[in-house]
């Protein structure tokens, strides 16, 4: 979570420190901090039943389809462009997905098939933006009127397509099988999840550890040694309290699994990869990037298909969740997904945002929502809460910018 470029200095103490680096990072820890508060407030007022294991599994799986989204958004929003199609395309394909099951279409064949249909969908939409010089803006907005039209189309003789596919309809509302023969031990505890959980926090605190002695052994500043301490004894107990709290339920779902395969996908991509750097160059200047020898609308093309692609996968999970595609699904899904991206920390100047954060992102306006429906908070209410946190979000986005310069 923190991470900064503090060296120690035996001079300085922890609070002075730990101060500096709170400052340093602004940006990064901001929307921890806001998930952190909006949690305390949800569960005082709603007498801890906000992170009870039940409440806290159905947030994560109603998280699921606007986070795959948001991380898509995230990045297109990085190279300096908007993608207004996502929701309306998820809605389609989903539906696209129910008429093929109908079919008696096996789900191997059904989830490849409806993922290759959005990647080429996001690619169409990169055509007019990349070749033509269009606007995304409008490009995509012209994919939003399509796709919603398509989507009213093939619904509009029953208004819904049940979906009666039982693997299909546990990736959105199943749960990851437990350990068996293990009954006596931790009796009512979902072991398998427990185990994840542990090796998640190893595997974290590893790469960290590997992370910083890279750094050190090429120069770089690092982190003062107590709080960097501090940092992996923070995120590890996080780890283990929600590992804890999902295995007092049923564990992991399936929608949680797959949207942690798909964050680890694209972190490692936009980190560690030659891809994910020109990605960052070209929304930091598209410009500069050209002249140096990345090729922008490939790029472009690059990102609006992965966009397209994870709104199909988004379209999959909302719909297996509802185990039915309608007439009105993927409403206000792109609107999510921007709203989760800039609350994440991606910048509207571009060239700054990153994918983990999308998903902290889509946790707090999950969460907002979540919260205000168990306090019986009027829908009006809740769109004007929404609302305001995603201005703060920006107006905090373009005042650390100036203060950085």
């Amino acid at each position: 979570m923190l991470s900064g470029n503090v060296q120690q200095q035996p001079s300085v103490s922890f609070a002075q420190s730990l101060i500096k680096v709170l400052r340093q990072n602004i940006r990064e820890y901001g929307m921890y901090i806001a998930l952190f508060v909006i949690m305390v407030i949800f569960t005082i007022t709603t007498n801890g039943i906000f992170l009870s294991s039940r409440n806290l599994s159905n947030l994560l799986n109603q998280t699921g389809y606007i986070a795959v989204l948001a991380i898509g958004m995230t990045l297109v929003i990085v190279i300096r462009h908007i993608d207004l199609s996502v929701g309306f395309l998820a809605g389609f394909l989903g539906a696209i997905a129910a008429i093929l099951l109908a079919q008696k279409l096996p789900v191997v064949l059904v989830v490849p098939i409806v993922l290759a249909l959005g990647a080429v969908a996001g690619l169409i939409t990169a055509f007019p933006v990349a070749r033509l010089g269009i606007p995304s803006f409008v490009a995509s907005l012209a994919g939003w009127l399509i796709y919603r039209g398509l989507l009213q189309r093939i619904t509009e003789g029953t208004g819904t397509i049940i979906i009666n596919d039982a693997i299909f309809n546990a990736l959105g509302n199943g749960f990851i099988p437990d350990i068996p023969g293990l009954s006596g031990l931790f009796e009512g505890v979902h072991k398998l999840t427990l185990l994840i959980g542990i090796a998640t926090i190893a595997l974290y605190v590893l790469s960290q550890i590997s992370s910083r002695n890279k750094q050190v052994t090429y120069g770089f500043e690092v982190l003062p040694q107590s709080i960097f301490m501090l940092q992996l004894l923070f995120v590890a107990a996080l780890i283990g309290w929600i590992t804890w709290v999902l295995a007092g339920y049923n564990g992991l779902s399936w929608t949680v699994v797959i949207v942690l395969i798909v964050l680890g996908i694209y972190h490692f991509v936009t980190t560690q990869t030659v891809l994910g750097r020109h990605i960052y160059a070209v929304g930091g200047n598209p410009e500069a990037a050209e002249l140096s020898g990345i090729s922008v609308k490939r790029i472009i093309f690059m990102v609006f298909g992965s966009m397209g692609l994870l709104s199909a996968l988004s379209g999959i999970l909302y719909a297996s969740r509802l185990q039915s595609a309608s007439t009105t699904a993927g409403t206000l899904f792109e609107l999510d997904a921007i709203a989760a991206a800039y609350v994440g920390g991606v910048s509207a100047a571009g060239g700054v945002g990153k994918v983990v954060g999308s998903i902290i992102g889509a946790l707090v306006m999950t969460s907002l929502t979540s919260g205000m429906n168990l306090m019986g908070v009027g829908i009006s209410y809740q769109y004007i809460v929404r609302g305001a946190v995603l201005a703060a979000a920006v107006i905090f986005d373009v005042t650390t910018r100036r203060s950085a310069r």
